[in-house]
């Protein structure tokens, strides 16, 4: 390959990635923005746009300042939203915590176990992944109404005597949660344990400390970049989760998802739902940022 032709190639990967970001991600935000700051309306589609990019740069000067901040003064002023990203980030943050306390120990045993066996187990790992996420949650509404298998079962073998009643509960959905992102959680934490010297622990062993001392001084800190990957793939996407709690939660159960899904085809008041989107943005950007710190932080190579 001659020298211009892989200068080209490779300018051509720098770039490339740009422009799919630009064209995927930043297009589709500056829609929304532009949404947001606009007026609902009775019309196709549901909102006055202050601009039009196609009339040229003086109506774009002009639209500029006729901006309505209206959407996001209604968000500060109606309780209904913050009860929504509390109650959002309350169970996502939970749902999280309980998926990090399933995902350990079964990733800690995939990277602990013989060589030959790990690539069968991320296998099943991912499994769930080869069924569609909707079917899967489907699958909960039967196990776990008030006629569903769970009930049935523990019914039979006499550990209760009325139903449970979980289904349509914030119960339900952290179990739907916890169910769904399990994989997200369990993979990263798997590369983090697979990664580690098992000399380090023989070495800790050799000097007197007992199995409990070497996880929690060993295993556990060096097992903190998969933990907060983890905890990162899980709590995003749950904390704008829709489909879960609309199908496994209750009338109270409450989170931002369904709030926008209200907000946009109920209420047909894309400003107020276009708004709501970027603040619960901004405030997933807390976590990612506190990530990142945490990563430019953490010695090069880990020591």
């Amino acid at each position: 390959m001659s020298a211009g032709r892989g200068s080209l190639v490779e300018r051509a990967a720098i770039v490339l990635p740009f422009v799919w970001l630009a064209v995927f991600f930043a297009a589709p935000f500056l829609i929304v923005v532009k949404i947001s700051l606009s007026q609902a309306a009775l019309a196709q589609p549901p909102y006055a746009p202050v601009f039009e990019l196609s009339e040229g740069l003086g109506a774009l000067r002009a639209g500029l300042r006729e901006l309505s901040f209206s959407a996001y003064a209604a968000l500060a002023e109606d309780a209904l939203y913050l009860r929504a990203y509390l109650s959002s980030l309350w169970i996502a943050g939970l749902a999280t915590a309980l998926t990090l306390c399933a995902a350990y120990p079964l990733a800690f045993a995939m990277a602990r176990a013989p060589a030959h066996w790990q690539p069968h187990l991320v296998m099943l790992a991912i499994a769930p992944f080869w069924t569609s996420f909707l079917i899967r949650v489907y699958a909960w509404i039967a196990i776990l109404r008030d006629e569903g298998l769970l009930n049935r079962a523990l019914a039979g073998i006499g550990f209760i005597t009325e139903p449970l009643h979980i289904f349509a509960t914030d119960t339900a959905v952290l179990i739907g949660i916890v169910y769904s992102y399990l994989p997200f959680m369990v993979l990263p934490l798997y590369s983090a344990l697979a990664r580690q010297d098992p000399a380090l622990t023989e070495a800790a062993a050799d000097l007197g400390a007992k199995p409990l001392a070497c996880f929690w001084r060993i295993t556990f800190p060096l097992s903190r970049p998969g933990i907060l990957a983890g905890s990162l793939l899980v709590f995003i996407p749950a904390a704008g989760e829709f489909v879960i709690p609309d199908l496994l939660g209750g009338s109270d159960t409450l989170m931002i998802g369904k709030v926008l899904w209200s907000e946009f085809f109920d209420n047909r008041d894309w400003p107020a739902a276009c708004a709501a989107a970027i603040v619960l943005l901004a405030l997933l950007l807390i976590p990612l940022a506190l990530w990142e710190r945490t990563r430019s932080a953490e010695p090069v190579g880990g020591r």
